[in-house]
This record gives structure tokens, sequence and C-alpha cells, in this order.
């Protein structure tokens, strides 16, 4: 599938107090969600325990929680895997007891033949995985900040910035609706978005810059509206096509990957739908914005000097 919009009227520009809007109140409605309904965290970030199981059958989240259920205890979710589902992950939220570990391992090393892989993560490393996911995102933000601004201008870095925290909350926003399990692969998943929308940034800021190269002088807002609404033309093929190829291939982990990788599908699923809607019509619309004002600056800057 090819798109090719060639000399199209498109005109992004004119519609940006919408784009602003829509991106606002995404906010406003991720801000109420998480200081109500919260994020469903995972024991990766959380105390809790984790058992691996391993059948030379196939499972069913039934017949794992009836197991579980023999020995008086019931799990909080159960996830299966493998190309049979002879595999399966159940969590349980807050440490288990030694007494109900050893239950668990004696349990199903009789009804299955081995003995299951058992993991326990306290509430001290719940936190630091919590802190060391976060100081990732921002580093990972500071070096975009400091690489886009040598590439291009300090403009650019910043409003490159904001379109990654906005693909960021748009995800948080979307797992906070659906309460989908928020654990490491999730956190996989946004640091993969935040380098591709970069790079997708980057392509768009560069055609800006160099169509404006070709302008023999930039007046105001009107002169570098009009390079901005062509360069986001100039890329808007580019971007479909390419988010397209990648949408297809996280649709796929969705459907065929199973239970295990779900989370990480589907979050890059809604962060590729997000960061390409950032790049176009985010990233460049604030820079249009934040630059007009500083050539405005330095237009009147004079005239207030000979005053």
């Amino acid at each position: 599938m090819n798109f090719n919009f060639g000399e199209s009227k498109l005109d992004f520009v004119k519609h940006r107090k919408k784009f602003f809007i829509f991106s606002a109140l995404l906010v406003l409605t991720g801000v109420i969600l998480l200081s109500t309904i919260g994020l469903n965290l995972g024991i990766d970030f959380e105390s809790g325990t984790k058992v691996e199981l391993l059948s030379n059958e196939t499972l069913t989240a039934e017949r794992v929680n009836a197991e579980f259920a023999e020995i008086g205890l019931a799990p909080d979710s159960v996830l299966l895997a493998g190309d049979r589902s002879e595999m399966a992950y159940a969590s349980f939220i807050g440490v288990l007891p030694q007494e109900d570990v050893l239950k668990v391992q004696r349990h199903f090393h009789e009804s299955f033949g081995s003995e299951p892989n058992i993991s326990t993560v306290t509430e001290m490393v719940g936190r630091e995985l919590a802190r060391n996911a976060f100081y990732s995102v921002i580093f990972a933000s500071i070096g975009i900040v400091i690489y886009v601004t040598i590439r291009f201008e300090l403009l650019y870095g910043v409003a490159a910035i904001v379109a990654l925290l906005h693909d960021a909350f748009f995800i948080i926003t979307v797992f906070s609706i659906t309460q989908m399990e928020v654990n490491l692969p999730f956190i996989a998943a946004v640091l993969t978005i935040v380098g591709y929308s970069i790079n997708d940034t980057i392509v768009t800021f560069d055609r800006i810059r160099e169509n404006l190269s070709y302008e023999k002088k930039i007046r105001g807002f009107e002169d570098l509206a009009r390079v901005v609404n062509k360069s986001l033309v100039q890329t808007l093929a580019r971007s479909i096509n390419t988010v397209l190829t990648v949408v297809f291939a996280a649709a796929a982990l969705l459907i065929f990957g199973g239970e295990a990788i779900r989370t990480f599908s589907f979050a890059l699923l809604v962060g590729l739908v997000a960061g390409t809607y950032s790049s176009l019509f985010i990233a460049a619309q604030l820079w249009l914005v934040w630059k007009s004002k500083s050539l405005e600056k330095k237009r009147f800057k004079p005239a207030e000097n000979e005053a």
C-alpha cells in the first residue's frame, strides 16, 4: 500500500489549534484516570510472587486455577504461553509465605512432573524497578534534547521532547482505561516508541530545515507556516507507509504472539499510532508557534532599543 499526496492542498497548520486541544483533552483525561482508577501494576513494580509452570500437555486457565485451589491458593492472574499453551505464569499480589511456596513446589512436581520456577519481588525491589524505569525515560529524553539541539536548534529539541512525553502519556492513559498489566515489557515498549517517534520527528524537522534553506527570507508566521505545511505534506506519505508496515508487525505479535508478550505488543501498537500523530501534528506545530514568536521578538527588539 502506497500513499502519495504529491502537491496536495492539505493544510495541517490551519488546524493546529484543533490538534493542541485534542492533545490537551487527552492529557486532562489521563490525569483524571490516573488520579482515580490508576494503573494495574504487575508484580514487577509491586511486591508479589510469580510461578512459572511447565506441563507435558495443553493447559488452560481453568485447569491452573483448579490446581492451585487444591492447595488453598488463588492466583490473581494466569497467563498461558508456548506453542501448545504448555506453559503458564501464575501471579500473586503480595509475597507468598515460605510454606505456601513449598506446597506449590511439591504439588506441581507431583501433578506436572516438573518443579515450577518461582520468583519473588519484594516491595523494595518493586520500588527500585519503578524508579529505574522512570530514570531510563528521563535520561533518554535528556540525550534526545542534546542530540536534536546540536543537530538542529534548541526549539526543535524542546518540541521533540514535548511530543515524546505526549506519546508516553497517551500509552499510559490507554493502559489506565483498559487496566492491562503494567510490567517490564510495557517499559520496553515505551522506550521502543521513544526511539521510533524521535526518528519520525527528526525526518520531519530535517525536511523543514531543508525547505527553509530554499527560502530567500522568512518574515514571520505566514512564511514559516507555508514551509512547515509543505514539509508535513512531503513527509506524510513516508510516515504513513512506514508506520503501517510496523503496525502490521505489532498487530501480528498481538494476535499470534501469546499472552507472554501481549502487553508489549499492545503498548507498541498504541505507541506507533501516537508517535506518528505527535511527530506530524504536535512537534512540528509547536516548533512553528515558538519559532514565529522568536522571530517577532527579534523584529521588535531594534525598535525598542532605538526608543
